[in-house]
């Protein structure tokens, strides 16, 4: 099975590129479900017809469904819910925003993520198209597991010996208070577990694959850098960049040949910052993209006669990993001469120049702050080391300049 995520900021038409990607898939006659994660569903008025909670026929081998998270979270959620309501009850807090105590900040799109793990165990469909929340968010929320695990496996039995110890005194002692039961507890694990088994398909290269969809915008290929950078470092592959929603040459003079200008400088840029991986273009459609006959000519534009289903892209474009001596970010850089390879830092991004060309990154916050105190071009993969903020290096008394700027030549050897 094939799972399939886009993401990207709001209002760049990811919606439509899944929809599109699953029409595409459908016809291939592979057997297809695109379903929406994202609060505010779109996916019904892409394909122009209603959907539910549940999946729905489509078309042939096509199936579509827009996850409700509220019914998601009663049914991963419920028990801890009543509990915590009690808690709330027995605390006096009556306040109608209350029951946003409920359920934690990012949960309601966890648990309509966790509809992809249910899906991927039945074993109904060959390929999962998903519209996911925008900018990634969702995904992030995919790095707790890391925590997460360690937090199960060696503390949690401690802590579930522990309540059940104390649950007949505590409601004593505390008036009536009530700590969790064990059923309570258990649907806690069982989250948790479902969530480490689904961040362990998603980061399945061969499995799944993640999209950016983005517009040839500024702010739009900002924040693009900076959820492809955070997809690297939890580990999700990303196979592809569309770019949605290009003027076509034949859209006229005057007004829109200014924009057209304007979109083809940020097009050169979108091909630099995300080199070496696929760029999928979608002119601007000549009616707005509304059912299955549009849908399908915007795989043709995206794909033109290639599997919207294979993996388009394998390997790392970007890395980050701790390392004994500190964190490494690597870069792929292909076909560069090593000694034209040069690196520059200004805050929190990067600016690869290459020859001529220049490549911008911005680093995740893990490494915000931190010089570059070396850098090695090994393999067509640029290896940057990052030292310990000024700050940190001051506390214990190693001094250190504050990394505002530092540059770096990657000659194949250490700076």
């Amino acid at each position: 099975m094939r799972v399939i995520v886009y993401t990207g900021k709001g209002g760049v038409g990811k919606t439509s590129v899944a929809a599109a990607t699953a029409v595409r898939l459908a016809a291939l006659g592979r057997k297809t479900l695109v379903l929406s994660t994202d609060a505010a569903h779109s996916l019904a008025d892409s394909l122009d017809r209603p959907l539910g909670p549940d999946p729905a026929p489509v078309a042939d081998n096509l199936w579509a469904q827009e996850v409700d998270s509220l019914r998601e979270a009663e049914r991963t959620w419920g028990e801890v819910r009543r509990w915590l309501s009690s808690v709330l009850n027995w605390a006096d807090i009556t306040d109608l925003n209350s029951e946003e105590l409920l359920v934690f900040p990012g949960l309601e799109e966890l648990f309509s993520l966790l509809q992809l793990l249910k899906h991927s165990r039945s074993g109904q469909f060959d390929a999962l198209v998903v519209d996911c929340a925008p900018t990634g968010e969702t995904l992030r929320l995919l790095a707790y597991p890391n925590v997460i695990g360690w937090w199960l496996d060696r503390i949690f039995p401690y802590q579930r010996r522990l309540v059940k110890v104390a649950r007949p005194v505590a409601r004593v002692v505390a008036g009536g208070l009530e700590l969790p039961s064990d059923r309570v507890l258990g649907d806690i694990e069982r989250l948790f577990r479902e969530v480490e088994e689904m961040q362990r398909l998603l980061t399945d290269p061969e499995t799944t694959s993640v999209r950016l969809v983005l517009n040839p915008e500024k702010m739009v290929i900002a924040e693009t850098r900076r959820s492809f950078t955070y997809l690297n470092l939890f580990g999700f592959n990303t196979d592809a960049v569309v770019i949605n929603r290009l003027l076509p040459e034949a859209a006229g003079e005057g007004y829109l040949s200014a924009w057209r200008d304007i979109q083809a400088r940020y097009e050169a840029e979108i091909q630099a910052a995300f080199s070496p991986l696929p760029i999928l273009r979608v002119p601007l459609m000549e009616t707005e993209v509304v059912g299955l006959p549009m849908l399908g000519q915007v795989a043709e534009a995206a794909f033109g006669t290639a599997d919207p289903g294979a993996v388009l892209y394998r390997g790392r474009v970007e890395e980050v990993r701790r390392e004994p001596d500190g964190y490494v970010l690597e870069l792929a850089v292909p076909f560069a001469p090593r000694d034209d390879v040069r690196v520059t830092q200004r805050g929190d991004q990067l600016t690869v120049q290459v020859g001529s060309l220049r490549r911008k990154v911005l680093v995740p916050r893990v490494l915000a702050g931190r010089p570059v105190v070396g850098a090695r071009f090994v393999e067509q993969r640029l290896r940057l080391r990052f030292g310990e903020r000024p700050a940190e290096a001051r506390g214990r008394g190693e001094g250190g300049n504050s990394g505002a700027r530092a540059t770096a030549q990657a000659g194949g050897r250490p700076v």
